[in-house]
Formats: structure tokens, C-alpha cells, sequence
């Protein structure tokens, strides 16, 4: 762990047992153990130990050097997985710490809103999910959803260069097309209503996946780089960046001053929608979103409601076709 902290960089042998409280002796021995068990271990001489960054996909050591403050968090990356947030809450019931992260490069179930399939293939995005113990009554988890879309918006903005919009709730799209879903699950305390934790879901789409993306997908689903041209490295620094940012909006999360950006990074405010809660679809014109972090809507009678769940399918511009 110590080593993957250090991003790569290389800690002496003494260093490791002074912050592991054991001797220089115990150190080279747990080096050799983990160099026999395919761990890409580094000894070099007068500089000590490193864990290279992996040069695809994601990497513990590649993540935690881009972190301001990697001390807070306690990194879990994977190759596949069924789901990370499935990981991650079983994680919880163990009592695993806030702060707890589990990423993976693919997902064999990954999971949706509304108990839809989230699309994971290998080495084309980054799936993460990350553990939280807020003292937050159930009706506010709303809040960690939008605080977490403005993160991983500004995140993807200032890590590929491009202007992300947010689709009320979960949703980031890059010009007309899901690049991004957010899916945030808890598990209530009954006694007096607060959550005992909640798992903060996130899967971005990077790249293409190899075999493109499947017919049902096709026309929704888009990627940060079309061309497949991935930078060196870009999954961690991403995923360090999402992890950052929300940080900085989670410890201000009573104050709510999120919300301005969210308005302004949404892309529903002035466009007609289909509103489906549960199996009635309704026509819609979005007037904003309020206070408490509701979708405002009109309806072709006049009157308007503030949707806190529910889903909106986007239809074309006002005076488009």
C-alpha cells in the first residue's frame, strides 16, 4: 500500500519498515514474496523499492501519484469484476472505512439506473465506486448524485479538454451522447431514517470498446476519444481527478452550493422531454431545476410539477423536429 501511494516513485528500504514498524529485514523478504507472486516489484540499489504505474488501464500507484491527498483514500483496482458497487458493499457491511475505492477496467454485471445493464467492456472506460458514511437523512442522497455529476463533469472537462453537460440526474454527455452514468445506492438506518452508508457508483466511457457498442446503444452511447487514441496514463489521472474534485464538493455538501453549476452544466433547461415514471410517459417542457435538487417540468395542459425521481428521455430542441 505504501508503495502504491508513492506513485511510482521509490521508498529505501528504511522508510518502509519506519512507516511499516518493522525491520529492514521483513521489508526485503515481503519484496521478494510479492516480486515471486507476479507483483512488478523495482529494487534498485541506493534508491530502494517502487510499483511501476501500469501503462494501460488503471493502476493503484498511477491513481494515488495524481492524488493532492492520497492518505484518504483506500484503493482497490481490479482487472474485472461483477461490479464494483456490488464489491464495494460488501465492502461496507465489513465495516471498510469511508473513503474506500474500488475500481476495475471491466465489469461482467455492471448495473444502471432502474436495474438496467451498464455496459463495462475491458479496458474502454473507467468503472469506480466509492464507499461513503455521510450523516445525511435518505430523502437528501439526491445531493451526493448531483454533487458527484458536477464532479466528474469538471473532472472529464480538465482531463480531455472538452465541455461535458450534465442530463438530469446521473447523466454526462459529450455533444448529444452518454459518456457517463451515475448510480448512487445506500443502506438505510430504520431506527432513524439517516443512511449508514452510501456507494457512490461511476462508469465513464474512455474509448470505443473493441467491438463497438451493441445495437442498443448505438445512437446513445458515445466515448471522451472516438478516435481510440488514449493517452498514456489518462485512466488514472481521470479517475484521481474525479476523486479530488468530489472530495472538495462532499465536504461542502450541506451548503449546497453545488446547485449553480449544476444549472449551469445542465442540458435539459429549455428543451422538450418525455417524462416516464413507471409506465406513463408524458410530454414535457423543462423550466430548471430547484433548491432541492428537482427537475422543474410543464406539461402541454399548463401545469407543472418538481420530479425528484423518475427518468426524462430527451427529444430535439424547441422548434426542431
Amino acid at each position: 500500500m505504501e508503495l502504491e501511494r508513492a506513485g511510482g516513485g521509490f521508498l529505501s528500504g528504511t522508510q518502509l519498515a519506519q512507516q511499516l514498524g518493522v525491520s529492514r529485514n521483513a521489508v526485503w523478504k515481503a519484496v521478494q514474496t510479492l516480486q515471486k507472486e507476479g507483483v512488478p516489484m523495482q529494487a534498485v540499489s541506493n534508491r530502494g523499492y517502487a510499483i511501476p504505474p501500469a501503462k494501460a488501464g488503471l493502476s493503484a500507484p498511477g491513481i494515488y501519484g495524481h492524488l493532492a491527498d492520497p492518505k484518504r483514500y483506500f484503493l482497490h483496482v481490479h482487472d474485472t469484476v461483477t461490479s464494483t458497487n456490488t464489491l464495494l458493499r460488501e465492502l461496507a457491511q465489513q465495516d471498510a472505512p469511508e473513503g474506500t475505492v474500488v475500481l476495475a477496467n471491466a465489469q461482467t454485471a455492471g448495473r444502471g439506473r432502474c436495474g438496467r445493464v451498464f455496459y463495462s467492456p475491458c479496458r474502454s472506460g473507467i468503472y469506480m465506486s466509492l464507499l461513503l458514511r455521510p450523516k445525511l437523512p435518505v430523502e437528501e442522497t439526491l445531493f451526493i448524485t448531483a454533487a458527484a455529476a458536477v464532479s466528474v463533469a469538471d473532472a472529464i472537462d480538465a482531463a480531455a479538454g472538452v465541455r461535458t453537460r450534465i442530463k438530469w440526474v446521473n447523466d454526462i454527455y459529450l455533444q448529444e451522447r452518454k459518456v457517463c452514468g451515475i448510480l448512487t445506492e445506500g443502506a438505510l438506518d430504520l431506527e432513524n431514517g439517516m443512511l449508514r452508508y452510501a456507494v457512490l457508483g461511476i462508469g465513464i466511457n474512455i474509448a470505443p470498446p473493441e467491438d463497438g457498442f451493441p445495437p442498443e446503444l448505438s445512437g446513445i452511447a458515445g466515448s471522451l476519444f472516438p478516435d481510440g487514441q488514449v493517452p498514456e496514463g489518462f485512466a488514472d489521472k481521470l479517475a484521481a481527478g474525479v476523486l479530488s474534485a468530489f472530495d472538495a464538493r462532499y465536504r461542502a455538501l450541506p451548503s449546497h452550493d453545488f446547485l449553480t453549476r449544476y444549472r449551469d452544466q445542465s442540458m435539459l433547461t429549455g428543451r422538450q422531454v418525455t417524462v416516464v415514471q413507471g409506465e406513463r410517459e408524458q410530454k414535457a417542457l423543462v423550466l430548471g431545476i430547484d433548491d432541492a435538487c428537482r427537475l422543474q417540468v410543464r406539461y402541454p395542459d399548463g401545469s407543472e410539477a418538481a420530479l425528484s425521481s423518475g427518468e426524462v428521455r430527451i427529444r430535439p430542441h424547441l422548434g426542431e423536429k
